[in-house]
């Protein structure tokens, strides 16, 4: 066993092949349009006509949403290489710092996104006392950022598994 390892265990071999990164990039895409269908559903139920309360989404509703939409598109253009790039290897100095600021905002949109599904839950459907029918209302969009949330981390991670079979050229 090498001293110059972190942990005891090993990672497992299958992390490493780029049938995982395709599975972990169709697995994201399949919790986002599954937390994408949750809040659409409750949206498109709230204004029909089986909805018997007048209580309907607005666009306080979404705003959570697009936040944690937002946060995953922030997350997912960052590159892992450049949380630890040097003032050498890319142009320009402070890239990592920069990286880091950066990832850190998508981060906080998309907790921002979750926090304000919560509040809205709480504060519209909770605190009123609604019934279930009208309540699925707020925790389709607590249930949608939260896949969300899950769909960008896993997207993440899969497209910045390093891989044997991948070349880093440089000019």
């Amino acid at each position: 066993m090498s001293d110059h390892r972190l942990f005891r265990f090993q990672k497992p071999q299958w992390l490493n092949s780029p049938n995982t990164r395709t599975a972990g990039v169709y697995l994201a895409g399949a919790l986002f349009s599954l937390g994408f269908f949750f809040f659409v559903d409750a949206s498109t139920y709230s204004h029909s006509h089986l909805n018997g309360g007048n209580i309907h989404i607005k666009f306080v509703d979404w705003i959570p949403g697009i936040c944690s939409a937002l946060g995953m598109l922030v997350i997912n253009s960052i590159e892992k290489t450049r949380l630890s790039a040097d003032s050498y290897s890319y142009s320009g100095t402070g890239v990592a710092w920069k990286a880091r600021l950066v990832l850190f905002l998508g981060f906080a949109l998309m907790a921002g996104g979750l926090a304000g599904s919560v509040a809205v839950l709480v504060l519209k459907y909770l605190v009123p006392n609604y019934p279930f029918p009208t309540l699925y209302f707020g925790v389709a969009n607590v249930v949608a950022n939260g896949l969300i949330m899950i769909s960008s981390v896993v997207l993440w991670i899969s497209q910045n598994m390093e891989d044997d079979y991948t070349y880093n050229l440089a000019l």
